[in-house]
């Protein structure tokens, strides 16, 4: 029997905005008797951090320090070795995370990240779902706003269609989303950096799909989807370009009580139609200067990574992701998911549980590169509920198409 190691979890990039925040969450949230440490590659910086979280709670002025840099791959093995957990705030993750996906890979060590790069994602699976099955480490990206709110909401609609009348032949979820808030460096770095690949994330969804196996007599779409006025949203629907769709496939085709024929296309919901435009043109002049280097790094410049909203700017920040679900034969449910600051706040807690529940919940005997809804589902969303986020049913909604 192999010893015990000496961390349930292990904090990685903990000095970063997000992960500040995310330690802080685990300095109140994590239970008794949690064994955990910060990692990074800064031993001033991660001691700053400590006495942070010893004004919390005394007991972190003890918290083990483990030094690391993102490319430091002996390192960062050794890190991984000393968990059952690894949660990483390393971004962008193109540049910075495979060293410590493969040192969890290897090691059987369950992984978690706040990654929304398909590319980055996409190339994990080709490079390390196999040996990661056959340690048995779970490694679970986009376990923050992308997409835990987006998984798990489906999951939770379809569970609450099947209570109202079993399978059905052919179900259809849309997701809507709507929000308010500001974002970090770290993560205007990473969607500048997918903004600017186009070309290597097609190719590696390609190399993905060639290795990955299909379900077997079974279908799962995710349409792009059209603008239209929605009412189940009561807001302008606009196809948003995000990794969310990608997610709640792969959840799709792992999970049989999705159906035989699932289908989702994601929308952000917009209540007035010239800002739903000026959406679209904004997302679409930050794709334009991606590719130009000399407009990306002069935009990089604008926020730097490690720096992200206030405390204040947090407080007054909210997301409410509306799910209407239709179930061939006229069925149809309607949900929602809300909470508070979504890139921030509410990252951090979604992140945090997702590595509790990792740690010690009771979970399916699975391995590999997961989704949040095969790895942990209903644990994961009792986890976040009882932590304040919202999963609620709401009164369902009209029968006629969205665009009418």
């Amino acid at each position: 029997m192999a010893a015990p190691r000496p961390y349930d979890l292990v904090l990685f990039g903990a000095t970063g905005f997000t992960g500040r925040l995310t330690a802080e969450y685990l300095a109140r949230s994590a239970p008794e008797g949690c064994r955990w440490a910060l990692a990074g590659r800064d031993e001033r910086r991660l001691a700053a951090v400590r006495t942070e979280l010893a004004r919390i709670d005394p007991r972190c002025a003890e918290l083990p320090l483990l030094v690391a840099d993102a490319a430091d791959r002996a390192a960062l093995r050794d890190v991984a070795a000393s968990a059952r957990v690894v949660v990483s705030t390393v971004g962008p993750y193109l540049r910075h995370g495979e060293p410590l996906v493969a040192a969890c890979a290897d090691n059987g060590t369950d992984y978690v990240d706040l990654t929304g790069e398909p590319e980055f994602v996409d190339r994990m699976y080709v490079r390390h779902h196999e040996r990661a099955v056959a340690t048995g480490a779970r490694l679970v990206h986009a376990c923050g706003f992308d997409s835990v709110p987006h998984d798990l909401g489906v999951l939770f609609t379809v569970e609450e269609l099947l209570r109202r009348g079993g399978p059905a032949p052919r179900v259809s979820v849309e997701g809507f989303v709507r929000a308010g808030g500001t974002i970090s460096g770290g993560t205007f770095a990473s969607a500048m950096t997918a903004f600017s690949r186009p070309r290597a994330m097609a190719q590696a969804a390609r190399a993905r799909r060639a290795v990955e196996p299909r379900p077997k007599g079974r279908l799962v779409r995710t349409p792009v989807g059209r603008p239209h006025r929605s009412r189940a949203a009561r807001a302008w629907a606009v196809p948003m370009p995000a990794i969310d769709p990608q997610v709640v496939s792969r959840s799709a085709a792992a999970l049989d009580e999705y159906g035989p024929d699932f289908g989702y296309t994601h929308y952000a919901a917009v209540r007035r139609l010239p800002i739903a435009l000026g959406g679209v043109a904004a997302v679409a002049a930050l794709a334009l200067a991606a590719q130009l280097p000399m407009l990306r790094r002069a935009l990089g410049r604008l926020r730097k990574p490690g720096e992200g909203p206030s405390a204040e700017q947090r407080a007054r920040s909210w997301f409410a992701v509306r799910f209407v679900a239709r179930a061939q034969g006229g069925r149809t449910v309607l949900t929602e998911v809300s909470g508070g600051d979504p890139g921030y706040q509410e990252t951090a807690k979604m992140l945090a549980e997702s590595a509790l529940c990792l740690a010690y919940d009771d979970l399916p005997p699975v391995a590999g590169q997961l989704t949040t809804a095969v790895a942990m589902g209903r644990p994961l969303i009792d986890r976040l509920v009882a932590a304040g986020i919202s999963f609620r049913v709401l009164d369902a909604p009209p029968t006629t198409s969205p665009g009418r």
